[in-house]
């Protein structure tokens, strides 16, 4: 059985970390690290990312980089930027990294996305566009043949 001051000490964290999660959304491309975003919500950094992995499903850091990498996916299909460019413009700050979890997430390199973006969605209206090629991670995509 759980006490009044539990569940609202549970209501309080998860209100702080939905600012954390808001404040990566709207702040993706600064630089960011998990100790930072706990101080701003007065939360330890261990704590912050335990709750934050029970609470969503995955790590801080984890978040951040899909956010990055979906609004790098724009800027791919969009053409007029370099890899490279994309990267810093995301807010990582090694390309190597980039490359790495953006073909994690995606399946494929930075560079031959926007090679294929640029076919399989000509003609798209842009938000239609972001929704079909939205990164899908692992735990979210499902088995051939289990449509």
């Amino acid at each position: 059985m759980t006490s009044r001051p539990d569940e609202a000490q549970r209501l309080r964290d998860l209100a702080r970390l939905r600012r954390v999660r808001d404040r990566m959304d709207r702040e993706f491309d600064q630089p960011l690290d998990v100790e930072a975003l706990a101080r701003g919500v007065h939360m330890s950094a261990g704590h912050l990312s335990r709750a934050f992995r029970q609470a969503y499903g995955e790590s801080p850091y984890g978040y951040l980089m899909t956010r990055r990498i979906e609004r790098a996916m724009a800027l791919l299909r969009r053409g007029d930027l370099s890899v490279t460019e994309v990267c810093f413009t995301v807010g990582c700050s090694s390309l190597g990294t980039f490359s790495t979890r953006f073909t994690e997430l995606v399946g494929m390199p930075p560079s031959a996305y926007r090679r294929e973006a640029e076919r399989a969605t000509a003609g798209l209206p842009s938000c239609v566009a972001k929704q079909v090629t939205r990164p899908v991670r692992n735990r979210e995509a499902r088995p051939p043949g289990h449509d």
